[in-house]
């Protein structure tokens, strides 16, 4: 093909056998300057020869798949072959499945041309040396680091077990002695060099057992109100982010390994401008001037009180059990009117009901813990049940100083004697756009869906752009697949949705893309399909 037509490359569609393992060539691209073609790459497990200890359950073959892309991308480093790793965080991805002990991997490649012309030589080095190379070097087990290998795949089991082992033992999250919480910085998410190390205060201190580690110490956060308190710049953020990204594995080394919070748990922020649909918004909004039904809510332009309102609401509706707040990013309105606004502003005038008069409903009549950062306002003293101060990063427990200053009225009075059931929703499939749609991440920040663009920036929770474009994905095979079919609610959505994942793995998020995804967790599907522009609820259950 040399010097020919760079048209002529489509001739390498197709399954092609090499000595230990097949190439299928899935998608030429037209030119040079298209997005790059794709192939797959699958190795039998007799040729890899991972021994079935490593693979033997979803967690071990996530994570020695984890292992496995990783490696890989190193070795092509200075390739035209790609191959999406990722970073800090094990997801469970398309580029690289391990299926009863066969090695699936997904790679990208920009198919060299000089000009409209085919580079043939580029392309054979490519194909025929990096390739074989990669597959000998990256994916067999006799030619793996084994040693790293297995810390890798253990290290992932051990998080996932004591992630699972939370519930049992009352717990929303738990911090590890010795944790490395803060980052490099805000574009570089491994761990600080010189960082002062995470310390349990006593009255915290829980033991609990993995499967390969044994037994781990750490800081177990209860289950109901944590507030977590301090001065600026002393790690309150940061100990809220480490609990945020809590609910990923991470590779060894993080620092964050043995950081986790239970699989419901889920981030609320303010956002100014969002679009909100349908959405049952009475237990903070009791009246709008407009006469508006506060239960059946709807607004192209959501202020930072609404806006958060309706997060907290969709949350709850998701099925969170967990919520995590930062007034840093919180709308001061909602969360707190202290005595003297109280005073000034009487009820009847004021339709806002604040976060801090609801949090401890939320918990008692819904079973939604919250985890708190507050720098500003003592009021939630009164409804926390336990409180933290971070002081230079080191975690205090400072309940019993906040319940004597509690004790203390300040005068200001409860707006709010319960939480009640929120209406559910039942959303239009007609809304996702499945003729053909584009689907297409721009970063972590946004998706393209067909003609409309996801604003994602305020799901503080996704990490990786393979996961917006598997949101994407998501949503369309919802539609196709019959589970958002106009007649079940959003939690039954995600429910079933929740379901074919555990049955089908990445197949359950779109069978037949041949592009690189991550499967998303039901949190930030939803989170997406609330911020999609064309959606429409049909009714309200």
């Amino acid at each position: 093909m040399h010097g020919t037509s760079y048209g002529r490359y489509k001739a390498l569609r197709g399954s092609w056998t090499f000595g230990g393992f097949t190439l299928e060539v899935q998608r030429v691209q037209p030119d040079p300057f298209a997005p790059a073609s794709r192939c797959e790459v699958r190795v039998p497990a007799q040729v890899a020869g991972f021994p079935r200890e490593l693979w033997h359950n979803q967690v071990r073959a996530r994570a020695l798949a984890g292992f496995l892309v990783r490696a890989a991308h190193r070795r092509l480093r200075d390739s035209r072959l790609r191959v999406d790793a990722g970073r800090q965080q094990v997801l469970d991805r398309s580029a690289c499945q391990v299926v009863d002990g066969e090695i699936v991997l997904r790679l990208g490649i920009d198919l060299p041309g000089r000009g409209r012309t085919i580079d043939g030589r580029q392309a054979e080095h490519a194909l025929c040396e990096d390739l074989p190379a990669v597959v000998e070097q990256a994916l067999r087990f006799a030619t793996a680091e084994q040693t790293r290998l297995r810390e890798f795949v253990d290290s992932i089991e051990d998080t996932d077990a004591l992630r699972r082992g939370l519930t049992e033992h009352g717990l929303v999250a738990f911090v590890a002695d010795g944790s490395i919480l803060p980052r490099r910085s805000g574009v570089d998410d491994r761990p600080l060099a010189d960082a002062v190390p995470f310390r349990t205060p006593e009255s915290l201190r829980v033991t609990m057992r993995v499967p390969n580690r044994g037994e781990v110490t750490g800081m177990g956060v209860p289950e109901g109100i944590t507030l977590i308190v301090g001065g600026g710049f002393h790690g309150k953020s940061t100990l809220l982010r480490a609990l945020e990204y809590g609910i990923y594995d991470h590779v060894p080394g993080d620092g964050r390994e043995l950081v986790v919070c239970r699989d419901d748990t889920v981030k609320i922020r303010a956002e100014d401008g969002r679009r909100v649909h349908r959405v049952d918004v009475s237990p903070f909004v009791s009246h709008l001037p407009t006469g508006a039904d506060t239960a059946d809510f709807s607004t192209d332009n959501a202020s930072g009180s609404t806006s958060q309102a309706a997060a907290i609401s969709e949350s709850v509706e998701a099925g969170a059990g967990v919520l995590l707040v930062d007034e840093d990013t919180a709308a001061t309105n909602l969360m707190i009117r202290d005595a003297r606004m109280q005073a000034l502003v009487a009820k009847d005038s004021e339709p806002l009901t604040p976060f801090v008069d609801l949090i401890r409903p939320l918990s008692r009549q819904r079973g939604v813990s919250t985890v708190l950062v507050m720098g500003g306002s003592g009021d939630y003293m009164d409804v926390a049940d336990r409180v933290l101060m971070m002081d230079s990063y080191r975690a205090l427990d400072v309940t019993e100083r906040a319940r004597e200053l509690a004790a203390n009225p300040t005068g200001r009075n409860s707006e709010a004697d319960g939480f009640p059931a929120l209406r559910a929703r039942v959303p239009d499939p007609r809304s996702v756009d499945t003729e053909r749609p584009k689907v297409r991440a721009r970063g972590v920040d946004a998706l393209t869906l067909g003609e409309s663009t996801v604003e994602l920036r305020a799901v503080e929770q996704i990490v990786d752009p393979s996961q917006v474009t598997g949101i994407g994905l998501a949503l369309v095979t919802c539609v196709r697949r019959g589970l958002l079919d106009g007649d079940r609610t959003v939690a039954e959505v995600l429910e079933a949705f929740a379901a074919e994942v555990a049955e089908r793995g990445v197949h359950a998020v779109d069978d037949r893309y041949v592009g690189d995804f991550a499967v998303p967790r039901t949190f930030e599907l939803a989170a997406a399909l609330n911020r999609l522009r064309t959606l429409r609820v049909s009714r309200l259950a």
